[in-house]
């Protein structure tokens, strides 16, 4: 496993450093000008200029990368262009929310398709099959921020179960976080659940046609016990790779649904920085969000090759 890791490692400092050049002069290719934004309207060349000077602006990009990518080693971000504050400080703040969010949505993926795909696959060809697949064809079609509104419409308005927005600590009211997190949480798990459950019902399809299958089935061996013991395990790797991979799309959806359910993460955050220009905090999340990523698949191959020992080989 520790010879495995060391493989993988090189490949995700590759994608790091790649990364943290996109985004560094991405930025700088959206129009607009931080010192331009800080100085206003009506400031003079004059008073840019300094600003730019004093930002570090009007040195070459060379010089500001490499000045970007040492503070960003040695964890000292610097202070914000526009929001105010520390970049490290706002950037606690909100990841926390941010965390708290995704992990919450993680665990219904889980906790929604793993049954969803059982179910499907006993079935065979039932009626109750087809409603199945239209229920989770249904909740990948259906973009997050038209069911964050359904979601709101039914659960918050009508019968007023939840609150509609809002945010709350789970280590300061347990209770009422669960209540401030169900919607926001459940609506940005549904489309990232329907496709895992779809990978993982169509595994288990492949697994359950098998000669292997049809043995044990012959030797009078339960479906239920042939689903448990030998189809899901044989399925798992697949699947354990599809949710490695939708933890991205759980992290880019959370900023839409932020955005609808009135979540302080760090989706808000972006969006303030990338109106003001603010380089340092977008740029900083930015990287986060990517080193965060290169993390969980580095996670996600390490689950895979315990899950199949053939994979270490490789």
């Amino acid at each position: 496993m520790r010879s495995f890791l060391l493989k993988r490692l090189p490949s995700g400092l590759v994608v790091l450093l790649a990364a943290s050049f996109a985004v560094f002069l991405m930025l700088r290719l959206i129009p607009g000008d931080p010192a331009t934004t800080l100085a206003g309207p009506d400031a003079s060349p004059a008073a840019i200029a300094a600003i730019r000077a004093r930002l570090g602006l009007d040195e070459p990009l060379a010089a500001q990368y490499l000045h970007w990518l040492g503070q960003v080693l040695t964890g000292d971000l610097g202070p914000s262009y526009a929001i105010g504050g520390q970049v490290s400080g706002l950037i606690g703040d909100g990841i926390a929310a941010t965390a708290q969010l995704t992990l919450a949505a993680l665990l219904l993926v889980v906790v929604l398709a793993v049954p969803v795909a059982l179910l499907g696959a006993s079935a065979g060809r039932r009626p109750w099959a087809g409603a199945l697949r239209a229920l989770t064809t249904g909740a990948l079609a259906v973009p997050p921020f038209v069911t964050g509104v359904l979601l709101v419409g039914v659960f918050a308005v009508s019968l007023r179960l939840l609150p509609a927005g809002g945010y709350a600590s789970l280590g300061d009211a347990p209770d009422l976080a669960v209540q401030y997190l169900a919607l926001p949480a459940l609506c940005l798990a549904l489309p990232s659940a329907a496709i895992l459950a779809r990978y993982l019902q169509d595994g288990l399809e492949r697994a359950l046609a098998e000669d292997y299958v049809r043995t044990a089935t012959a030797l009078g061996v339960s479906r239920r016990r042939i689903l448990w013991r030998h189809a899901l395990p044989n399925a798992l790797p697949s699947a354990v790779t599809v949710l490695g991979l939708q933890v991205g799309q759980l992290v880019a959806g959370a900023v839409v649904v932020e955005r609808i359910f009135a979540w302080p993460g760090l989706g808000q955050l972006v969006e303030q920085g990338v109106q003001r220009r603010d380089y340092p905090v977008v740029q900083d999340l930015l990287l986060l969000v990517v080193a965060g990523y290169v993390t969980v698949q580095l996670l996600t191959d390490l689950a895979y090759s315990w899950l199949d020992p053939r994979v270490r080989a490789l």
